[in-house]
């Protein structure tokens, strides 16, 4: 799980951070920091949920912005996704709903 969660983080702040003709966003990019796997695994281990939901809403919000808000159509696709993720209760109901923002983010980055 923490690979797709560094993932979303990583597509989601390629959206916000990359520009045409500029270098890409990887996964050791500064931009990063607090968002790679190690993180994310520790909030796994220690069943952290609510900790993992926050890192995301930072990301997705971010993506959000720069896709101009929920105005627009992908910004609400992308909200109404975000929203899938933070619904959950139990962190083994995460992977589906993440799976398929993760899917969203990487189609529109």
């Amino acid at each position: 799980m923490e690979l797709t969660l560094e993932a979303v983080a990583l597509f989601a702040l390629k959206l916000v951070h990359e520009t045409d003709g500029g270098s890409p966003v990887l996964r050791d990019d500064p931009v990063m920091e607090g968002y790679d796997r190690e993180v994310f695994g520790l909030l796994v281990r220690q069943g952290d949920l609510a900790g993992i939901q926050s890192k995301l809403v930072e990301c997705t919000d971010q993506a959000l912005n720069a896709l101009n808000g929920a105005d627009t159509v992908m910004g609400r696709e992308l909200q109404r996704l975000a929203t899938n993720v933070q619904i959950v209760n139990h962190l083994d109901e995460l992977h589906p709903p993440l799976t398929t923002l993760k899917d969203y983010l990487k189609d529109i980055q």
